[in-house]
């Protein structure tokens, strides 16, 4: 029914104005005695068999939402009843901000694909911290944390690690994310020994706290093996918990929407099927080179149980979704666990 009702009419209106009515129609019908119970009934499935132990944490079955979708987290709660793992909040950044301008999040239907330059828009941190306060314990909440845009490259430590403090007591893991596409310039996010820096002030930060929180790193799909040779030493070097792979695309190699479609829309981070072998080669080649080292959550352009599966196969040991949950609809996530279990 969503393929064939839903997503068309959905698919008519503006993406983000369609995010956020289909926010407000989950919260509105999760409110109504009886409709949470049927979601669950619809798209849980609770087996032993799925549950996953990672981090120290223990995770439900090994579907989560990928960030950026709840990135306010305010449906984190709701969004347990469709049958995810985990739900991963953010990005999440000390102050408020707008974003880049819109319009701003545009669909490649033929690709079945979105090409986002969201620019962390968010309500900021305290925002954040104040819906995690409402959190009923249903589910394993990862928080994905940048810089503002406006701070200066001198002050990006100072960024990550107020929201990381400030979080710590909210969330059950950490997610650095350094590669996002759609903020700016972000070179000196993506420079090893700044790196090393940064995921060292964090640990220092965690290791103060009386319960460590695990912390990934989430990486771009689009690096080169000698690039993905240096996060290996990275993770050996610091002793990080694991990585995310990956993050949206800036090729645009292989779509089908044509060029003038692509130069109208302009830059922005590729997610959804293009993006699936790109993040499937980058986890084979991390978990093979590294010998499974460290733990991988893989995500990019699961539209499929078969997608999902793919991922796991090749080394990663927990899978999250974003487009292909707005293209396939929450069926999938049942899909996924399903073919899970019949492994």
């Amino acid at each position: 029914m969503y393929k064939s009702l839903i997503r068309p009419f959905f698919f008519l209106f503006d993406p983000e104005k369609i995010h956020h009515f289909t926010f407000s129609l989950i919260r509105f019908l999760s409110k109504i005695p009886g409709v949470s119970a049927i979601f669950r009934s619809l798209y849980q499935i609770n087996d032993k068999s799925l549950e996953r132990e990672l981090f120290g944490l223990k995770f439900k079955n090994p579907v989560g939402l990928a960030a950026g979708f709840d990135k306010n987290a305010v449906l984190f709660n709701e969004l347990s009843n469709f049958g995810f793992g985990f739900v991963e909040i953010g990005t999440v950044t000390p102050k408020a901000q707008a974003g880049n301008p819109k319009k701003r999040i545009f669909r490649l239907k033929a690709d079945n694909a979105l090409i986002n330059r969201m620019g962390f828009n968010n309500n900021g941190l305290e925002a954040a911290i104040e819906k995690l306060k409402g959190n009923k314990g249903k589910i394993i909440i990862g928080g994905n944390i940048g810089k503002n845009t406006a701070t200066m490259p001198d002050a990006y430590t100072k960024d990550y690690l107020e929201c990381f403090n400030a979080l710590h007591p909210y969330v059950d893991y950490f997610v650095l994310n350094v590669s996002c596409p759609n903020v700016g310039s972000h070179a000196k996010l993506t420079d090893k020994d700044y790196l090393i820096e940064l995921i060292t002030a964090v640990q220092n930060a965690n290791n103060a706290f009386e319960n460590q929180k695990p912390i990934v790193l989430k990486i771009a799909p689009d690096l080169n093996d000698v690039q993905l040779d240096e996060i290996i030493e990275l993770v050996a070097e610091t002793k990080i918990d694991g990585v995310i792979a990956s993050n949206t695309s800036v090729n645009r190699e292989g779509l089908k929407a044509s060029k003038e479609q692509l130069n109208a829309i302009g830059n922005g981070g590729l997610s959804g099927k293009p993006v699936k072998d790109r993040s499937t080669k980058v986890i084979q080649y991390l978990s093979s080179k590294s010998n499974k080292a460290f733990p991988i959550i893989g995500v990019g352009g699961i539209h499929s149980a078969a997608d999902a599966i793919e991922k796991l196969n090749a080394g990663a040991d927990l899978v999250q979704i974003y487009t292909g949950f707005i293209y396939e609809g929450p069926g999938l996530i049942k899909k996924i666990n399903k073919a899970i279990l019949s492994q």
